[in-house]
């Protein structure tokens, strides 16, 4: 029998795995907050597209790529861990980390995630970035319709990362090893 929780938290989380939600939902489990997104407009997908798209015809690795895969990240030291849902998750094609996964799977093996700003764009720029980084997730691509900008986060670090390149639409911004190819942004806006 599994013990039950004893803090709010740990309550949260308890219930939170529990939950029963309608198809049409994105439930999240973000720095100790249960979160619930609607199903995203075209504009949003339309972004990830065309991401999806030059990965696909000029990444220098073959990549896997899942538009809804559960991710259970790490978290900091006695806190709980984040149960995210990326709208992109790339993985390297010869690791089939997708084949088999739970759905709910670790974010070991990801080369990237990326976030189409949407609802809620603080919680993207700020909360989800801290939990990629805390996660280990080596490459976070954040889509900011809200700024008409692209920007880049790399060398996780903690709860960080190190390095943070931002490029406004129509620019072109690089994604380094395993992708080692330019992305474009010009149809972003």
């Amino acid at each position: 029998m599994r013990a039950r929780a004893t803090t709010e938290e740990g309550l949260l989380l308890e219930g939170f795995m529990a939950m029963s939600i309608p198809e049409w939902c994105r439930p999240e489990f973000l720095d100790g907050e249960i979160v619930v997104k609607p199903l995203p407009p075209g504009s949003h997908e339309h972004c990830l597209g065309l991401v999806l798209d030059q990965v696909i015809w000029k990444s220098s690795t073959e990549m896997d790529f899942s538009g809804h895969k559960g991710l259970r990240l790490g978290s900091g030291t006695g806190q709980l861990p984040n149960f995210v849902i990326p709208d992109g998750t790339w993985v390297p094609r010869e690791r089939r980390l997708f084949r088999g996964a739970k759905p709910w799977m670790p974010g070991d093996g990801v080369a990237m995630v990326a976030e189409v700003t949407s609802i809620k764009p603080e919680r993207d720029r700020e909360a989800k970035r801290h939990c990629y980084a805390l996660g280990g997730i080596p490459l976070y691509l954040l889509i900011d319709r809200e700024r008409g900008a692209v920007t880049l986060f790399s060398e996780p670090d903690n709860d960080d990362y190190q390095q943070v390149v931002t490029m406004p639409f129509g620019k072109e911004i690089a994604l380094p090893e395993p992708f080692s190819m330019t992305l474009e942004t010009t149809d972003f806006a």
